[in-house]
């Protein structure tokens, strides 16, 4: 099967899965990721505005906002990687391509630590997004400056048994669901 075929037909089967956990989520999907990340309190951390049946990592950037940095991806132009402009919970925000909410004012930085939305993973930490590459670039970039821990978030209902990833699909190295944290994922890059 071409793989441009077999990456249609798998986000579809994902799309229906995720919304399906989404439309059953009664709050608190992000306990887990809170957890995990409380222990990198102080560390640049980048996480994501929901967008569609996203899980949501917002209480857990919230609570990570009191201790550190936090920000969110700006889309500069397609083909080009994602730039992270620091958020505050409360803070003004602009729309951005593709519906997500970015902050009014621009001020970028490179997260040490990077919440990645998907729409389908593995429990070797492959991932498949929204098909523009924008995270595999971004990834590909960061790693290649310092280590750079991607951490994948998303409905345990979104989990395959294997995906059809090419190349240069950067793994993720934890993969974090409502119920559970799946460590030691595609680990890519010394992490302290």
């Amino acid at each position: 099967m071409d793989l441009t075929v077999a990456k249609a037909a798998a986000r579809k089967a994902a799309f229906a899965a995720r919304k399906a956990a989404f439309d059953l989520d009664a709050g608190g999907a992000c306990g887990l990721l809170s957890s995990v990340l409380a222990g990198y309190r102080g560390v640049a951390l980048a996480g994501y505005m929901p967008i569609r049946s996203e899980i949501s990592p917002l209480p857990a950037m919230a609570e990570a906002a009191a201790h550190g940095p936090v920000c969110v991806p700006v889309i500069m132009a397609a083909g080009a990687p994602l730039r992270f402009s620091r958020w505050a919970p409360d803070g003004p925000l602009r729309d951005g391509p593709f519906g997500a909410r970015v902050p009014e004012t621009d001020d970028f930085l490179d997260p040490e630590i990077v919440i990645v939305p998907l729409v389908a993973f593995t429990r070797a930490g492959g991932r498949l997004g929204y098909g523009g590459g924008f995270y595999d670039r971004t990834l590909e970039r960061l790693r290649a400056r310092r280590a750079t821990l991607a951490i994948g978030f998303a409905y345990g209902a979104q989990e395959a048994e294997a995906l059809p990833l090419e190349p240069t699909d950067q793994p993720l190295d934890l993969i974090v669901t409502e119920r559970e944290v799946i460590e030691g994922a595609g680990r890519s890059a010394p992490w302290r």
